[in-house]
């Protein structure tokens, strides 16, 4: 044995020293090894822990080892659930206690290793549940004989030794009753069985004894803290007496709730407990909280017993006490925090918390009338206390109440569903109190500026708001008058007091502008539209234009929204104010259109130096596009003057400013960063579609419309201009990002103009053409000068789709070398956000693209066909090939449903048909990809409609495809079934389903358009020839012909699965 401990001890010193390559690995693997076999090596480890040096001066062996051996006792007593034989038992028994003996009675309780302390509680603790039940039943017999002092010593119990009680009771707890612990390991029936077992014999035989052992101890603690603290003691002999008190009354909390309330709660318990929970120390005031917590939460069967604790407790006017004195003291405090203290307060919040929900509880699900009504006159007593917890400044203390309060509000709720008659009046008054509390908690601290915040400090804060909003929409069913008048009346008082020039605390501003941004989700039962603001008769849209909404009286929400503008606190020296105010503006368009006179005063404070503007970069970035909304929603009710003025004042906001971002790594490419991290220029964007708005306006002078644009343009195509110039290679990324940017600008100018309407109505006002042409011509001069730069490809092609949008067909001569461009240099990635552009170029142009679109599909068919056939290599091709070929199928259904299905059998194109067609039939039989399946059987279905008419419509110039209905016949029908057929379709699959119902539609198309042919082929041909009788052919031919589209899915769906029940 001397040997092999030798050669362990050796293996730890290794181990803990990395320096010694060439053993340590040996080390590790031999520890391991000998750890795994603890059923052999536990004697090892015994000895390891337990022997004393020759010298008698302590233990043996080194603290890493001895904990190291701890640990493979552990291993050798967890999930040991058999049995130990006696003379393992009795060797490990009697070691135990002998070390406990010597180290704990008459020692210094490893001292110079706290660690080892911890640790041995826990490995004692697994020995006791391996043999407490069944072989060592006199355990805590055992170590109570070695508690009391046996000495003169003033102290009648062995600190050490009660606090190896303490700790062993708080981890014997742990282990067979803590609910946590216990879900946070995986269930083993025969712990669970052990488990129940060890706490049976417990509650049975030490229960009382453990309960006594331990508020003995405490309440001699008590007693010597009060005379050591009363004659002023050293603080570490006070130090020694209150760790025992604190852990005795953590021991106490920790079985609180799983033994018998009549050994916890007794006369005795009951005023030590309360004296505890008042004392000088934290530690054992926090620990008293929790184990009243404890208590007031346990499970008990009959609700009077539950009442009946709850009367013997009196926690109401206790917490009511404490709560009223740690204020007192909070307010002495003054801006002096004292994290300490704040956490006490939020342990009595908590307590009170649970003592409530009890109550709600007593209330809610108790069938006796004389218990409800006692549980709410206690409750009524708690409701005005969690209110005082809840106005705390200090947020973890408020938000200790809010399952409290939320459970009180959910019984208010109910029972005015069952009782909708009017408030008693402590409940009202209770509401009125409450919303008191929550607005006053919905104001940021006054000394905090949430610039300067921290990102998570202000997400807190956020939360909380809407933790409150939540109560706020809780009141609001309850009582509806209470909120809005409750709101109103703080708006409008504080409004009025900054417009009177009285000072108002920047936090109170910023919430009464909150509560007016947040008025139109509280008002629910308000109008939409003007009417959620004004008292106005229902008006036809096209006359709302002459009334004058000023003569009619305003709703409440009008008449905040009115104050706030009045009030001129859009000029208050904080950013958050001034913010909130833009916030509130921008969300309320339609209010503008009923008091017209309030547009200026907005415009004004939006474009000064407080909005757009502003020094501060954060300010304008937000303004931007709260700007641009203002301006968009209520374009109606700006005047041509007031627009020009405006686009004047903003003029200087339009010099594009590059800002490069610094690369995370070096192997980053500074274009790409720069371009994917815009910085500002992102939200500048909305200033340029802003200006094209605002320009847009001056439709009627089409002459001041031209000039203003063109002078808006001109500083842009200029600049454009200039860095293609400066542009020699891809290492001058500024201007190649200036290029980019600009190119952007002018298309989102072109966005702010409205859409070109197709048909073109009589007396239509045409956006400046020429002005948009010469646009169009400098963008393609510069994609022809760096189409070799994917990010300006990109911003062409974001360009155009706006001007087009804009011009409508008037710079379709534009497209082809636009296209020849765009396609000169590209990534795969590319393909997909080009056939997007097409399409919407053909959503736009519709005939008038034909010859771009005749010209471009060959080669684009056989490019996308050769980039399908092409092997996936990785997860990024593999996402691109998918995008790019989902992008191509949604081109031609696009194509095949417009007017333009004429190009693929144009002269060009007619011969590339058939192989498309084909391609088409093998992308429907690809099983990976039930989404590319469903689109192609949506292609083939609109294809039928076209080709497959047996006569033209009156007016379409398109012929039927000749011979097109044998395709479909002898291709695209058994394809059809062969998809739903293979082994790989999966009916229970959601995607596959949307295929199998994407085939019944076109099923449905084709006898719809081919009719009594197609009839006749799925009775006579197809259907026989798959096998089917021919009673069933005749029974799918007619539910094809008789049922609508539902129908026929569903019955489709139950043949599709009857098929393919049946033994092929």
């Amino acid at each position: 044995m001397e040997q092999e401990i030798h050669r362990f001890i050796q293996a730890i010193h290794i181990a803990c020293d990395p320096s010694q390559v060439g053993l340590h690995q040996q080390a590790l693997e031999y520890l391991s090894h000998v750890q795994q076999n603890a059923h052999e090596s536990w004697r090892l480890a015994l000895n390891v822990f337990v022997d004393v040096d020759p010298s008698g001066q302590g233990r043996k062996y080194p603290p890493q080892a001895r904990f190291t051996a701890l640990r493979m006792l552990d291993e050798f007593f967890d999930n040991r659930f058999e049995r130990l034989d006696d003379d393992t038992f009795h060797s490990l028994q009697e070691s135990i206690l002998s070390y406990i003996q010597t180290e704990y009675v008459y020692g210094h309780a490893e001292s110079n290793a706290s660690f080892l302390r911890n640790k041995f509680s826990h490995t004692l603790t697994l020995f006791f549940l391996c043999t407490y039940v069944e072989q060592w039943p006199t355990f805590f017999t055992d170590l109570f004989q070695l508690i009391r002092n046996g000495d003169s010593s003033q102290q009648k119990f062995n600190r050490h030794v009660s606090l190896l009680l303490f700790h062993l009771v708080v981890e014997i707890s742990g282990e067979v009753a803590d609910q946590t612990l216990k879900a946070a390991r995986t269930f083993s029936p025969v712990r669970h069985a052990r488990d129940g077992r060890v706490r049976d014999a417990v509650r049975e035989r030490d229960a009382a004894l453990i309960n006594e052992a331990v508020l003995t101890i405490v309440a001699d603690a008590a007693e010597r803290m009060a005379l050591l603290r009363e004659s002023g003691a050293e603080s570490t002999a006070v130090d020694e007496v209150v760790e025992v008190a604190d852990w005795g009354v953590r021991t106490f909390a920790s079985y609180a709730g799983w033994i018998d309330i009549n050994l916890t709660v007794t006369p005795t318990t009951v005023p030590l407990l309360f004296s505890l929970l008042a004392d000088p120390s934290l530690a054992i005031r926090l620990a008293t909280s929790a184990a009243l917590l404890r208590i007031v939460s346990k499970g008990l069967k009959e609700p009077e017993d539950k009442l009946q604790l709850i009367k013997v407790l009196s926690l109401d006017q206790v917490i009511d006490a404490l709560e009223a004195k740690t204020r007192a003291q909070q307010i002495e405090r003054g801006s002096d925090e004292d994290e300490g203290e704040e956490s006490y307060r939020e342990a009595l919040g908590k307590l009170l918390n649970v003592l409530g929900l009890e109550l709600s509880k007593l209330i809610e699900e108790c069938p006796k009338p004389q218990v409800v009504a006692e549980a709410k006159q206690f409750l009524s007593r708690v409701l005005p206390i969690m209110l005082r917890f809840m106005a705390d400044e200090y947020d973890d203390t408020c938000c200790t109440v809010f399952p409290l309060l939320q459970a009180v509000l959910g019984s208010y709720k109910r029972n005015k569903k069952v009782s909708p008659g009017p408030l008693d009046e402590s409940t009202r008054s209770f509401l009125t109190s409450l919303l008191n509390v929550v607005l006053q908690k919905m104001r940021w601290d006054k000394e905090e500026d949430p610039a300067d915040m921290d990102l998570d400090d202000v997400a807190a804060f956020e939360l909380l708001r809407k933790d409150l909003r939540s109560f706020m929409d809780s009141v609001l069913t309850i009582e509806p008058d209470l909120v809005t008048q409750a709101i109103r009346t703080l708006v409008l008082s504080t409004l009025s007091t900054y417009r009177n020039g009285v000072p108002v605390e920047w936090h109170d501003a910023e919430l009464a502008i909150y509560l007016v941004y947040i008025f139109g989700e509280i008002s629910k039962s308000g109008g939409k539209g003007r009417a959620a603001f004004c008292l106005a008769p229902a008006v036809p849209k096209d006359k709302r234009k002459d009334v004058d909404y000023s003569d009619y009286p305003l709703t409440p929400h009008g008449e905040i929204l009115l104050a706030l503008v009045q009030s001129q606190i859009s000029a208050y020296p904080h950013r958050a104010v001034v913010m909130q105010f833009f916030e509130t503006v921008a969300r309320y368009c339609d209010f503008f259109k009923i008091r017209k006179d309030c547009i200026m005063p907005t415009l004004e404070a939006m474009v000064d130096e407080r909005g757009l503007h502003s020094p501060d970069i954060s300010v304008r970035r937000r303004t931007y596009y709260l700007f641009h909304r203002f301006i968009r929603e209520g374009r109606n009710d700006i005047s041509s003057e007031l627009a020009v003025s405006l686009v004047e004042s903003i003029r200087d906001l339009l010099a594009i400013q590059v800002d490069l971002p610094t690369p995370d790594s070096p192997e980053d490419d500074l274009l790409t960063e720069a371009i994917k991290n815009p910085g500002l220029f992102d939200h500048q964007l909305y200033i340029f579609e802003t200006v094209g708005i605002l320009v847009s306006l001056l439709s009627k002078a089409r002459d001041q419309q031209a000039s203003i644009l063109l002078s808006i343009v001109t500083p842009l195509l200029d600049g454009l201009s200039t860095n293609l110039t400066l542009v020699k290679s891809k290492e001058d990324v500024i201007p190649i990002v200036q290029v980019h940017h600009t190119i952007m600008a002018l298309g989102n100018i072109a966005k702010g103009f409205p859409d070109y309407p197709s048909p073109v109505p009589e007396g239509y006002s045409f956006s400046p053409l020429e002005v948009f042409r010469q646009v169009s011509h400098a963008i393609l001069v510069a994609l022809e000068a760096m189409n070799a730069f994917k990010c300006v490809r990109d911003a062409a092609r974001y360009a155009f789709a706006r001007i087009i949008a804009t011009t409508g067909s008037n710079v379709t001569d534009l497209i082809p070398p636009l296209m020849a461009n765009l396609l000169a240099h590209f990534a795969p990635s590319e393909l997909a956000d080009f056939m997007n552009f097409i399409g919407l170029l053909i959503h736009r142009l519709q005939k008038d693209l034909f010859e771009v679109l005749d010209e471009l599909l060959g080669p684009l068919n056989a490019h996308i066909a050769n980039l399908l056939s092409q092997p996936v290599t990785g997860t990024d091709d593999g996402l691109t090939h998918t995008e790019t070929k989902r992008s191509y199928l949604g081109l031609l259904t696009s194509i095949i449903s417009s007017e333009l299905h004429g190009v693929f059998v144009s002269e060009r194109n007619k011969n590339s048909l058939e192989p498309l067609l084909e391609n088409m039939c093998r992308l429907a039989q690809d099983m990976s990809d039930p989404p590319s399946q469903k689109a192609t059987f949506a292609f083939f279905g609109r294809a039928v409609q076209v080709w497959c008419r047996p006569e033209p419509r009156r007016g379409d110039v398109q012929q039927g495809l000749a011979g097109f209905e044998r395709f479909v016949y002898e291709r695209l029908i058994p394809t059809a079934f062969a998809v739903l057929s293979s082994p790989q379709f999966n009916i229970k699959d959601g995607q596959m389903v949307t295929v199998m119902l994407e085939i019944a539609n076109f099923l449905q198309v084709v006898y719809s358009t081919r009719k009594a042919e197609a009839h006749e082929f799925f009775v006579s041909v197809f259907l026989p020839s798959q096998g089917c009788p021919p009673h069933t052919a005749m029974e799918f031919a007619s539910k094809l012909r008789d049922l609508d589209g539902k129908g026929f899915r569903k019955y489709f769906t139950e043949f599709v699965r009857s098929s393919r029940s049946q033994p092929s």
